[in-house]
């Protein structure tokens, strides 16, 4: 099992940044794959950013140039950093970790954009 525990969302205005930070603890094993999904009100959840254990990264169109992935496996844990938010970046984040087996997820951390 992998608990994963997602924070630093919140309030932004448009032209902002955010970080968000995801935490994984449990049976973690390489290789793997770590990455961020958004979900926005009435909306399937879809792909962000996703980086393997070994750094290689894969972004949406939708944030190319405005979003980081990064991670520190020392620590297990995978951060987005997020630059000149648009009000279509409003939307419910969650953090995944996919292992050998299996998908896993975090709870989720809601970024609104808003004037």
């Amino acid at each position: 099992q992998v608990q994963l525990v997602e924070s630093g969302g919140g309030l932004v205005q448009p032209g902002g940044s955010l970080r968000l930070s995801c935490a994984a603890s449990g049976s973690i094993f390489s290789p793997n794959v770590m990455g961020w999904y958004r979900q926005a009100p009435g909306k399937q959840r879809e792909f962000v950013a996703s980086i393997t254990s070994s750094g290689s990264t894969v972004y949406a169109d939708s944030v190319k140039g405005r979003f980081t992935i990064s991670r520190d496996n020392a620590k297990n844990t995978v951060y987005v950093q997020m630059n000149s938010l648009r009000s279509e970046d409003t939307a419910v984040y969650y953090c995944s970790f996919r292992g050998s087996t299996r998908v896993y997820w975090g709870q989720g951390t809601q970024v609104t954009v808003s004037s």
